[in-house]
């Protein structure tokens, strides 16, 4: 790619971007949300059309756009929200990409069942092949998309954030793919905020920083201080957030016994005000389903709430908000956003009634409250009429964020708060979860990322098969020690 210039309207995206890349070589797409990589993806993809500059592939030019003969031409992309088509089955998404390459007419589907086996042995993945991919949970859908682009036997795989619900062991076996398919010349373009997995996996780096390209150069060129400071223009500190001591007093909330039938059970748990607790686990751990139960999205089978020292069963999410509870969900795409609304609804629409009076919204009255929101969580933005989609990952997130600060919640529980983010957006959020904590809020946050627990919590509680097997101080533990317990307590 020589050259390349995009612009939406006004706003200028890309910006004489030169980006290169050669056989059987890993290199990284670096930048913050919103610097521009999804465009310049796009436009190698196929998908949109570069205002001027030029794209070629194996030496050929590719014109505008023309999805279909960029993948025939042995490119495939994995995005960042998968683009799987969810009323198909396993099998069928797998082997799509590769049927509307060679321009198939008829479904083999014995062919095509026995391709998405194999591929799925070749990256040690044991998926049903008939489940409808609407059922699979976010992990799931990941390396299904993976496979998608390996059974298209592509020459060049783009993985935009292809590690980010993966658990640590799923990621081994990936990077390790990616090392084999490499010893055999194919290429990756390496799309990560996680700075450890660039410098395993990575031979070289572009980083792309307001649309252009500030740096460029191989892999061990760069400490991961200086590849942060590339990508954010600031020194980012990677060590514990600062926060005021406080003594924990009463408990907001608290279970005891609490119980769901193979999801989780036995779950004692104490959350207090102005104190911010993880739960680190790996996934089918039983993290997500207790975080759903206390938001009142599921019932509990055994065990007892109570909250500020009365017993309480939520009947529904609504008597959860109504004691001041929110959540924030881990697929912010299909659970947390109405992407094709306004980012100023997408704030305003849990806290209708503050505008409201006789059954009249006052529509300035919220569009006011909208544009304060976005200038205290920093969300940038054109203007507050655009669709959310149109918005980065990291700033989508802020805008789920803001919708559930409008309502200023006494407990705010965030399953994988900075999934998808870059490194800048992953400190903002951090910083804005201990403000909260400063002004009182209780935090539960739901991680696989122990460098993200460490960073900020007051407590973290190891969950490995449905109990919670370990309470930790925050600013006593290590990552070796955590990684062990939750190693150990899986086993």
């Amino acid at each position: 790619m020589r050259g390349i210039f995009k612009s939406y309207g006004p706003a200028r995206v890309l910006q004489d971007v030169d980006f290169l890349l050669g056989p059987g070589e890993v290199r990284c797409l670096a930048g913050e949300n919103g610097s521009g990589k999804s465009t310049l993806i796009k436009i190698l993809s196929g998908v949109v059309a570069a205002d001027s500059g030029t794209v070629s592939l194996f030496g050929r030019p590719v014109a505008g756009t023309d999805p279909a003969g960029v993948i025939a031409a042995g490119l495939s992309v994995i995005y960042q929200d998968f683009s799987l088509f969810p009323n198909l089955t396993v099998g069928e998404n797998i082997t799509f990409l590769r049927a509307a390459a060679h321009r198939d007419r008829l479904v083999h589907r014995l062919r095509r069942r026995r391709l998405a086996a194999e591929t799925l042995d070749r990256i040690g993945v044991k998926l049903d092949l008939d489940e409808p991919v609407e059922t699979l949970p976010v992990a799931a859908k990941q390396l299904v998309a993976i496979a998608r682009a390996l059974a298209n036997d592509a020459r060049i795989v783009v993985m935009d954030e292809p590690t980010t619900a993966l658990t640590r062991n799923e990621v081994d076996n990936l990077l390790r793919l990616v090392a084999a398919l490499k010893q055999e010349g194919v290429s990756f373009v390496f799309v990560s905020h996680k700075i450890e997995e660039v410098f395993t996996v990575c031979d070289t780096v572009t980083v792309i920083r307001d649309g252009k390209v500030a740096a460029s150069g191989a892999a061990s060129d760069f400490t991961p201080a200086a590849l942060v400071t590339a990508m954010t223009g600031r020194d980012i500190a990677s060590q514990r957030l600062p926060r005021d001591a406080t003594a924990p007093g009463r408990p907001f909330l608290s279970a005891r016994g609490l119980t769901r039938i193979g999801e989780y059970r036995d779950v004692d748990l104490d959350l207090h005000a102005g104190e911010i607790v993880s739960i680190v686990g790996l996934l089918g751990s039983g993290r997500t389903e207790l975080a759903l139960s206390l938001f009142g999205d599921t019932r509990p089978d055994g065990g007892t709430l109570v909250l500020d020292g009365r017993p309480l069963s939520f009947g529904s999410v609504r008597d959860a908000m109504a004691v001041g509870i929110a959540y924030v969900p881990e697929d912010r795409l299909s659970e947390g956003l109405f992407l094709d609304q306004s980012i100023n609804d997408n704030i305003t629409v849990s806290s209708l009634g503050r505008d409201s009076r006789l059954g009249w919204l006052n529509v300035a009255a919220g569009a006011r409250r909208a544009k304060a929101a976005v200038e205290r969580l920093r969300i940038r933005l054109q203007t507050v009429a655009a669709p959310v989609v149109q918005l980065s990952g990291g700033n989508q997130q802020r805008v789920v964020l803001a919708r559930w600060m409008e309502r200023e919640p006494r407990l705010i529980i965030l399953n994988s708060p900075t999934v998808g983010v870059d490194v800048g957006s992953k400190r903002d959020i951090h910083e804005l979860l201990v403000a909260l904590r400063a002004k009182g809020t209780a935090v539960l946050v739901v991680t696989d990322d122990i460098g993200e627990a460490l960073a900020i919590s007051d407590r973290i509680l190891v969950m490995a098969g449905g109990r919670i097997t370990a309470s930790l101080a925050g600013d006593c533990a290590t990552e070796h020690e955590i990684a062990a317990r939750v190693a150990k307590d899986a086993a």
